[in-house]
């Protein structure tokens, strides 16, 4: 870069227990380590200005009006009253480039005053959330014979990602976790469209981190527990384990959310630990000996690669993100259908061998997966929006 760009950069979820979030945290503290102007802008417990090294900090309050929309995020119908405020931080902190992170609310402010301001605007998309809303709307409406749910849900999965391709147009520049959304963002918005992947700490995730030697085989999950999660088929995988006569195993249930209800009553030989962070989370990850992550709905899935990163091979879906961050047969496995669970996680029961030579090579492909190299990336992308800026401003002369 010719000249570092000044960034004011809206985060959705920042302060929530997500991988959204912390990537976005991570992003906060490459900016200030390398000493990049940065402001920084996301709900908070309360409404107030901080400043940290080249980072300045400015948190907003939600209303009480505020709508859930998961275990600690919500979006306020009300957070435009803080337009006022976020625009003189901009007209003092005056970037060069505004960066939204979604369609909730932080954002929404940071998209219009983009457009109020002529400034360049760049979008990353984190969240499939028409895969999300149809996920959850099928869970809601279940009372519904599937002559009728099923087109309903489609539908709702049809608008929704119509109405958010007619937000990310606003952007010159979309930034996406895997290159299929890429192609398909590019195609339906007619933007430029770039990678941005996500990087894992391997240094903190580590398999040095194991305290477990009691010989029980651990076939863990770490995220919310909700209906677009799938988590329900860590009860498909418990029946096969136990109708191939195997009881020396443990099914390890990281999270918290309306699923747990069910898997508690339906898993007896599941361990349920809540929500875990800092070196708790890693040791559970290091304890485990597979990871399962059967969400059909998540764009990139932060949790498979901390799972490598601890030495421990990942079954994915086939569906979204996760796929791209393992390597079918290496580090993990690929989940072609609902049964494949439980089929790969008894071949890596059976076949220790295989197992830790698949262990070895996950923690081995962790290692390359660099955080600098990835937000390094996304300042190339503020280069290439603040230049079509230029050149499309230009042409209108």
């Amino acid at each position: 870069m010719k000249e570092t760009p000044r960034v004011a950069f809206f985060a959705d979820s920042y302060l929530e227990v997500n991988g959204v979030a912390m990537t976005c945290n991570r992003f906060v503290e490459f900016a200030k380590r390398r000493s990049l102007p940065f402001l920084c802008i996301y709900a908070g417990p309360q409404t107030e200005k901080r400043i940290d090294g080249s980072v300045s900090n400015l948190a907003l309050k939600r209303s009480l009006a505020s709508i859930p929309l998961d275990e600690d995020l919500a979006y306020d119908p009300f957070f435009q009253r803080h337009i006022n405020r976020v625009l003189r931080e901009l007209m003092e902190f005056k970037p060069d480039v505004i960066h939204v992170t979604g369609i909730n609310d932080v954002s929404i402010i940071g998209a219009y005053l983009a457009w109020k301001l002529k400034l360049p605007l760049i979008a990353s998309w984190h969240t499939n959330v028409h895969e999300f809303a149809a996920t959850r709307a099928r869970k809601l409406l279940r009372f519904l014979p599937a002559s009728v749910l099923d087109p309903l849900a489609r539908t709702i999965e049809r608008r929704i990602m119509q109405g958010t391709v007619l937000y990310y147009r606003m952007p010159k520049v979309i930034l996406s976790p895997n290159q299929e959304l890429v192609a398909e963002l590019g195609r339906r918005t007619k933007r430029e469209s770039r990678i941005m992947g996500r990087g894992v700490d391997a240094k903190f995730f580590s398999p040095a981190k194991r305290t477990s030697s009691d010989g029980i085989f651990r076939i863990g999950s770490v995220g919310r527990l909700r209906a677009e999660k799938n988590v329900r088929v860590l009860v498909d995988v418990e029946k096969a384990f136990l109708a191939a006569g195997i009881v020396d195993f443990e099914i390890l249930v990281v999270g918290e959310g309306s699923e747990r209800a069910f898997l508690e009553e339906n898993l007896s030989h599941g361990r349920f630990t809540g929500f875990l962070c800092g070196e708790k989370l890693a040791e559970a990850y290091a304890n485990m000996d597979v990871f399962l992550f059967s969400s059909e709905t998540d764009a990139f899935g932060n949790v498979a690669q901390e799972a490598n990163a601890s030495g421990v091979p990942a079954i994915v879906s086939d569906k979204g993100g996760p796929k791209f961050i393992i390597r079918e047969g290496e580090t993990g496995q690929v989940a072609h259908q609902r049964s494949d669970y439980a089929k790969y996680a008894l071949e890596l029961y059976h076949d220790r061998a295989k197992l830790d030579v698949m262990k070895n090579k996950s923690r081995q492909s962790a290692l390359s997966n660099s955080w600098d190299s990835i937000f390094e990336s996304v300042y190339d992308g503020y280069e290439a929006a603040i230049r079509i800026h230029k050149e499309e401003a230009a042409a209108k002369l």
